[in-house]
């Protein structure tokens, strides 16, 4: 196996059509994680990511002939796919799960670590949380670029060819979107700041 883990996607995805489990294996090692942490960030559901990230995996089992290397990376076809199983999800289940605010161990924190430093983390924590809700309130358009662009790093074209629209579209779309992110997180921080007695 680790001499497959060399291979590039589009040998293992030939050495897949030849019925290589092993080839499998490492595609998905490889792919999976990228895949979940898409399908959670835009669908806010554990459950949710984990059946897509299956169901993507099952296509690319099945219908892995379906992915051409010209018109793109192997992973914005999984992005792709992984998009509108999410989408098609969230359209059954009509409700959307919050991502899980993490649990204590009983330990508080000033037993941990300092004073200032838990204060800091606590501070970073709820940027991060209103930031994964602003992301979450998005329009559905905006929200796929942000995820994919901004935190999957994908470029502008790959982008594209994951969500089926030109590249302008994915700019212009980048582009909107952080402007909303910017007033929302800018609102919600003049709005705590206002309530401080």
């Amino acid at each position: 196996m680790k001499l497959l883990t060399n291979l590039a996607d589009d040998e293992l995805l030939r050495m897949m059509a030849c019925r290589n489990e092993e080839a499998f294996t490492v595609l998905y090692q490889r792919r999976h994680g990228a895949v979940y942490r898409f399908a959670l960030q835009m669908s806010g559901s554990p459950s949710v990511a984990e059946e897509v990230t299956q169901e993507v995996f099952m296509v690319l089992l099945h219908e892995g002939s379906g992915y051409d290397s010209g018109r793109g990376t192997l992973a914005s076809y999984l992005y792709g796919v992984a998009r509108r199983l999410a989408w098609r999800r969230m359209a059954q289940d009509r409700t959307h799960v919050r991502i899980e605010e993490g649990e204590q161990d009983g330990r508080t924190p000033e037993q941990l670590i300092a004073r200032s430093e838990v204060e800091s983390a606590l501070a970073r924590d709820q940027a991060v949380k209103s930031l994964r809700r602003a992301i979450l309130a998005l329009p559905a358009g905006y929200r796929e670029a942000v995820v994919l662009c901004d935190l999957h790093e994908l470029s502008y074209a790959d982008a594209a060819r994951a969500l089926g629209c030109a590249v302008g579209t994915v700019r212009s779309r980048l582009h909107r979107a952080r402007a909303l992110l910017s007033e929302r997180l800018a609102a919600k921080r003049s709005n705590s700041s206002g309530c401080l007695v």
